[in-house]
């Protein structure tokens, strides 16, 4: 199955707590911080809801 890089490009500070714990689903908790996941369909949703905090790298 395909991967997907995830960067954090937004910080969590003043953001609801449903953010905060996708991030932490996601792998994320640093500023700048690289992540690779598999490309399904919950990864997907989790990177919709927080389009904001995450770019997706090619």
């Amino acid at each position: 199955m395909a991967t997907i890089k995830i960067k954090q490009v937004g910080s969590p500070i003043r953001r609801p707590e449903v953010q905060r714990q996708i991030l932490i689903g996601l792998g994320l908790n640093k500023m700048h911080k690289v992540v690779e996941r598999q490309d399904t369909p919950e990864v997907r949703g989790a990177i919709a809801k927080i389009p904001h905090l995450v770019q997706v790298i090619d």
